[in-house]
C-alpha cells in the first residue's frame, strides 16, 4: 500500500536530461549519480551527488570530439534505492525509453557512481545498453550479474574507499567475467569514495573508457590488459 501511495505522488517529468544533443546521434551516454540506501525524499539538481557528476559529463564530452554522441543525465524521482523497489533502475528504464523516442534505439553506455553504479548494473539487460562503467559502485555481495551477458562492464574503485569496498566490486566483476562480452576493473591508488582525491585521473580515465567502449577501433583502451583478468586487479 505504501509503495502505491509513493508512486502516486512521484514527479512525472522527464527522466532524461540531455547535456549534449547532436541532430543525428549514433550512440548515447547516460550519467547516473549516487544516492542513499533508503530515502523517500525527492532529488534536486543542486544536491552534491548530482553536482559530483558534472565534471564527468564535461570529460566525456571532451573525449568524444566527433559530436555525434548524445550525452545526458538521468533524473531520479527519489534519492533512495529503497529495497526491492530499486527506484533508480526504473528511472533509468524511463530515460532509455525517452531516449528511444527522441533518437531511436542507440547503443548506450551507462556511467554511474555509487548507487548509480548499482543501478547501471541492474539496468544492463536493457536492449539499448552496450556497456556499463561503474565508479566506486555499491555492489552488495549477492548483486545479480546475469543481465550483463553480452555487455561490457568496467569498474573503477578507489583504493581507500570506506563507503563502498573495492573488494566487493572485484568479486562482482569476477562473477560477471564469464558472462559479459568483457569485464574488468582497476583500483585507483589513493582514491576515495567521493572521487576527490586524484579527481583528474577519475575524470580522464572514466571518459577514456567510455570513449573506447563506443569506438574501440579509433580509441585505445586506457586500462592495461591486467585489468581484464580474474586475479588481483591492478592499482593505477
Amino acid at each position: 500500500m505504501r509503495q502505491d501511495m509513493t508512486e502516486s505522488v512521484l514527479p512525472t517529468g522527464r527522466a532524461l536530461l540531455p547535456r549534449r544533443s547532436p541532430p543525428a546521434p549514433r550512440a548515447a551516454v547516460l550519467v547516473l549519480h549516487g544516492g542513499q540506501e533508503a530515502s523517500e525524499r525527492r532529488t534536486r539538481p543542486w544536491q552534491l551527488a548530482a553536482l559530483r557528476m558534472d565534471p564527468f559529463v564535461r570529460a566525456v564530452s571532451a573525449a568524444l570530439p566527433r559530436q555525434d554522441v548524445l550525452i545526458a543525465q538521468v533524473r531520479y524521482r527519489l534519492r533512495g534505492w529503497n529495497g526491492e523497489r530499486a527506484d533508480p533502475v526504473r528511472d533509468i528504464h524511463r530515460a532509455l525509453d525517452e531516449l528511444a523516442l527522441r533518437a531511436g534505439p542507440l547503443p548506450t553506455v551507462l556511467l554511474g557512481h555509487s548507487m548509480g553504479g548499482r543501478a547501471a548494473l541492474r539496468a544492463a539487460g536493457h536492449s539499448q545498453v552496450h556497456g556499463v562503467v561503474a565508479l566506486a559502485p555499491w555492489w552488495p555481495r549477492d548483486e545479480p550479474v546475469e543481465q550483463v551477458a553480452g555487455r561490457h562492464l568496467v569498474a573503477l574503485h578507489g583504493e581507500d574507499d570506506r563507503v563502498t569496498l573495492p573488494a566487493a566490486s572485484a568479486e562482482c566483476v569476477r562473477r560477471a567475467s564469464g558472462l559479459a562480452a568483457r569485464a574488468g576493473m582497476a583500483v585507483v591508488g589513493g582514491g576515495d569514495h567521493p572521487m576527490l582525491r586524484r579527481s583528474r585521473f577519475w575524470h580522464r580515465t572514466a571518459a577514456a573508457v567510455v570513449a573506447h567502449l563506443l569506438d574501440p577501433e579509433s580509441t585505445p583502451d586506457p586500462l592495461p590488459r591486467e585489468c581484464y583478468g580474474t586475479g588481483d586487479f591492478p592499482v593505477l
